[in-house]
């Protein structure tokens, strides 16, 4: 259930009324958006009467179920407005959110030696990347395949991200190993594998740490939203979702099928910023141009692509991997998408101002 004020409540009034919801047993959130601040009230509220809750300040403008069984991830919880992920960064705050520029988050799929991934680290951020992936531990299907470095590996990130400035994005597969990923990272991933994970949701939840949250490789969207929601409910409210393609039945020429509509999609149905990897979505690197352009017109806040400096050589993922040049070649090329929608960086500077009334339909 959530409570909207009226614009210009007292600040003394709110924190009344969510002591008075505290007090009958309910866990209040409080939420300040542009124009007014909403309450969430979140616990056993079926049996809560809105029109009695509506009684309780001459301030409550109205007050509505959330119909959703994810609460604190629905866009009815934030009154139809869209969230923001502020993540610091050596370089400065980088912000994810459908009213900021796309950010872009690129690098290989695991970390090989240090040479590579400080050159990958360079050469992605003198391409516009803001962010590099590069996973230490690595998930793979066969138990012989190359499984990362581990603890070294997070040594490798640590040194790229001090010789480029670049924020660090890498997965956590273990609860184990979630405080020495935390202390590397700028943002944890959990991948496609642990999405429901729940033990491990907990975890990343309780945490400080953004949390990037890929859905799961046959995962429906509300299981996905739910699995934001276990992170969400341990306090942790910034999750960026990631979608990286579902199985379907056609694997002859895709690695996955990538769900593009699901960006539309969740734009009714969350405030939670969106990124889009094509890489992963399609596994092959000559299908990622089309891919990532195709997400920025439909929407999408950031982008997750996969680089690497000697694709055939890669000990993982190399056929879906650009090389630094292809790299460089696709952002000149986004660029004109992005301006197109307003979202690239040097187009988006006055975005959040000019799409500040705007809100999505088929909210409420």
């Amino acid at each position: 259930m959530i409570i909207a004020m009226k614009s210009g409540t007292p600040a003394e009034e709110i924190e009344r009324l969510c002591e008075e919801m505290l007090s009958r047993g309910f866990t209040p959130e409080k939420i300040v958006g542009r124009h007014k601040v909403v309450i969430g009230l979140v616990g056993e509220t079926q049996s809560l009467d809105p029109d009695r809750i509506q009684e309780a300040s001459p301030w409550i403008e109205k007050v509505l179920r959330v119909e959703k069984p994810f609460k604190r991830v629905s866009r009815e919880f934030r009154h139809g407005e869209a969230s923001e992920v502020k993540v610091p960064t050596p370089n400065g705050i980088v912000t994810f959110g459908e009213h900021h520029p796309i950010v872009v988050i690129a690098g290989p799929c695991s970390v090989e030696n240090e040479e590579m991934i400080v050159e990958t680290a360079l050469r992605v951020k003198a391409a516009g990347a803001s962010f590099l992936r590069g996973g230490a531990y690595k998930p793979r299907t066969s138990p012989y395949d190359f499984q990362g470095h581990g603890e070294s590996g997070l040594e490798l990130l640590a040194a790229a991200r001090e010789a480029s400035g670049l924020g660090i994005i890498t997965e956590v597969m273990d609860a184990a190993d979630l405080d020495k990923i935390a202390a590397v990272a700028d943002v944890v991933q959990v991948g496609a594998r642990n999405m429901q994970n729940f033990s491990l949701l907990k975890r990343v939840g309780a945490q400080d740490k953004p949390v990037l949250l890929k859905r799961g490789m046959a995962a429906t969207i509300d299981d996905w939203l739910m699995a934001a929601e276990y992170v969400m409910s341990e306090g942790n409210a910034n999750v960026i979702l990631c979608e990286r393609g579902i199985r379907t039945f056609d694997r002859q020429y895709l690695r996955n099928t990538i769900d593009l509509a699901v960006i539309p999609v969740l734009r009714t149905l969350t405030h939670l910023p969106i990124t889009i990897d094509p890489s992963h979505g399609t596994g092959w690197s000559a299908y990622v141009p089309s891919m990532a352009k195709a997400a920025i017109a439909a929407g999408t806040d950031s982008l997750m692509i996969e680089v690497h400096p000697n694709p055939p050589k890669a000990l993982s993922d190399g056929p879906q991997s650009l090389t630094p040049d292809q790299f460089d070649r696709l952002m000149k090329e986004l660029s004109a998408f992005g301006n197109a929608m307003g979202r690239w960086p040097e187009a988006g500077a006055n975005l959040a101002q000019s799409t500040r009334n705007e809100q999505p339909t088929a909210l409420l």
